[in-house]
């Protein structure tokens, strides 16, 4: 069994389009990347497998159960944080995580406890009093303290600070040794490239390419740093050019003894080829796309 299986999934909003003729695959038991540009289709996606939001063709199943016939059970076996959570502002935290355990009919405040402990909340705070960062802290929480079988999690460490995001991603490892499945979408690819197993890249509600992020990172570009350069090689493949007062930077997907000889013709100080950092793949496949 899949932890999300889709075929040709598509949701429309009249005549606009959300995702259109999705095939996405989750593992049981890994970390899946979701990626894509604003607008791209991700919340969209999200709130379609999860039923808030009725599919306008195809086929969907999460944990085995079909998304809109199994919706009510479906939703007390998942961990969902939304990209923006909205909680009762008079309430205290105490009571909002209280609250959103009781609509699964669990008892979880030592979970609760012992998690807001590790990602430093003040569950005595009233939520109207705390800040963007806590309160996605709240949203987390509340994700995470019934120990589902899989988290959903849109744009998690949006508003974290650095240490907090490293006790998060952490608490993602723990949960997953523990058999548990993490759909995470984000904006930060560097995120994607140092904790997923797997991703998925969307573009314009198509999924363009899904696989491990090993493969997906192996696209043969080359990152290339010429010192003391005062202009680029005549050559195809250049691309992402950056010019500074001391030299040029540039990417490169063509052949390494074409670029050779190109850089044979310049006159430089010193030059560097180094793989690309995770944001440069990525955005390779969304240009590659649109071409």
């Amino acid at each position: 069994m899949e932890a999300i299986e889709t075929k040709r999934l598509t949701k429309f909003y009249g005549r606009a389009r959300g995702i259109e003729d999705l095939d996405l695959t989750v593992h049981e038991g890994e970390i899946f990347g979701f990626i894509g540009p604003n607008g791209a289709g991700k919340s969209t996606t999200i709130r379609t497998l999860l039923g808030l939001i009725k599919k306008s063709g195809g086929e969907a199943s999460v944990l085995g159960m079909d998304i809109e016939k199994k919706k009510g059970k479906l939703l007390r076996e998942v961990g969902y944080l939304p990209s923006e959570a909205a909680f009762y502002s008079g309430m205290k935290v105490r009571e909002v995580l209280e609250f959103s355990a009781k609509l699964r009919g669990r008892d979880c405040r030592e979970e609760a406890k012992r998690l807001s402990e590790r990602l430093g909340l003040d569950m005595a705070r009233k939520v109207s009093e705390l800040s963007l960062g806590n309160r996605k802290k709240v949203g987390i929480v509340a994700a995470m303290q019934h120990k589902p079988r899989l988290y959903i999690l849109d744009e998690p460490t949006s508003g974290l600070d650095p240490l907090i995001q490293r006790e998060f991603f952490s608490l993602l490892e723990e949960r997953r040794a523990e058999g548990a499945t993490v759909f995470l979408s984000s904006h930060v690819l560097s995120e994607i490239g140092r904790y997923c197993d797997r991703a998925g890249i969307l573009r314009e509600g198509r999924l363009i390419r899904e696989d491990s992020v090993d493969k997906l990172t192996g696209t043969g570009i080359k990152r290339v740093t010429l010192q003391g350069a005062s202009k680029l090689p005549e050559i195809d493949g250049i691309r992402d050019v950056k010019l500074t007062e001391s030299g040029a930077s540039f990417l490169y997907s063509g052949r390494a003894d074409a670029l050779i000889r190109a850089l044979a013709a310049l006159e430089f100080n010193d030059v560097t080829l180094t793989d690309p950092d995770v944001e440069d793949v990525f955005m390779h496949y969304y240009e590659k796309e649109g071409e």
